[in-house]
């Protein structure tokens, strides 16, 4: 199963999950906003959680949410146009050991282990073996639209295979749970990117910022991908996941280039 995303995931992306009663406490400066904390707007209770790479990442649902944490008391603030400027990176999936999913289409239920991998649980005796005699009742269905923000993994043939308290325990925070890293930041001026070559690792998010006074762009030379028009201070961040050379300019200001190198 891969993490394509169908339309409903989609929705359930944009607006993640509601939260009926959650204070809207003053806004807060989104520049005292860091990675690993939890935001929400102004004018719509959903959750997210900002994560190293500097995108916001949703909770498709409460049940996933609460595998994470259990409360919001944490929960900051911001105004729906700063809320805005951080854009979308995926949905968050369960922590590792701490439930096990299944959906209506599919009768096999499966433990979460780390990166939101799925693992079969082959047995019942298995299931009381990791959970205890309350297994059953450690078991959340997930609707099919979001099945596909998960990974399929080995199975688990016997308790040895998999250990939920330690795989929970592994799993510190969202952050290590996705493996997110700092963004590579690509520094845009008035004359020049700050760099002409940039070399990352396939995976790694790139961030654009202008630093400069006028509009600009990063765009790819064969137009396969832009950041769109920047104006002073803006930002557009995205991610390359595969090894390449990428060309790209400034659409204000053809003397700008430079390449983006994938290894």
């Amino acid at each position: 199963m891969n993490k394509l995303i169908s339309a409903l995931a989609v929705i359930g992306i944009i607006i993640g999950f509601g939260v009926h009663g959650l204070p809207v406490n003053a806004a807060t400066s989104i520049s005292s906003i860091s990675s690993g904390d939890l935001v929400r707007g102004e004018s719509f209770s959903a959750v997210y959680y900002v994560g190293k790479d500097g995108f916001r990442y949703v909770f498709p649902n409460d049940k996933t949410y609460f595998t994470w944490y259990s409360n919001f008391d944490t929960v900051k603030t911001l105004s729906d146009a700063d809320l805005a400027t951080i854009q979308i990176g995926g949905n968050v999936t369960y922590k590792p050991g701490a439930k096990m999913i299944k959906i209506n289409s599919d009768p096999k239920t499966y433990a979460v282990d780390d990166g939101g991998t799925l693992r079969w649980v082959m047995s019942e005796e298995v299931a009381v073996s990791m959970y205890g005699s309350a297994w059953n009742t450690k078991i959340d269905d997930v609707p099919d639209a979001f099945f596909s923000n998960y990974d399929m993994g080995s199975d688990i043939e016997t308790s040895g295979d998999f250990d939920p308290v330690g795989a929970g325990a592994d799993a510190s925070d969202i952050n290590h749970d996705k493996n997110l890293m700092a963004p590579i930041i690509v520094s845009v001026t008035d004359n020049a990117y700050e760099e002409t070559t940039y070399t990352i690792d396939a995976g790694r998010a790139v961030k654009f910022v202008n630093y400069g006074n006028n509009k600009h762009t990063a765009t790819a030379d064969d137009e396969s991908w832009g950041t769109g028009t920047m104006t002073a201070g803006q930002s557009f961040s995205r991610y390359f996941k595969t090894a390449g050379e990428w060309d790209f300019h400034c659409n204000y200001h053809s003397d700008m280039t430079a390449t983006i190198v994938v290894e």
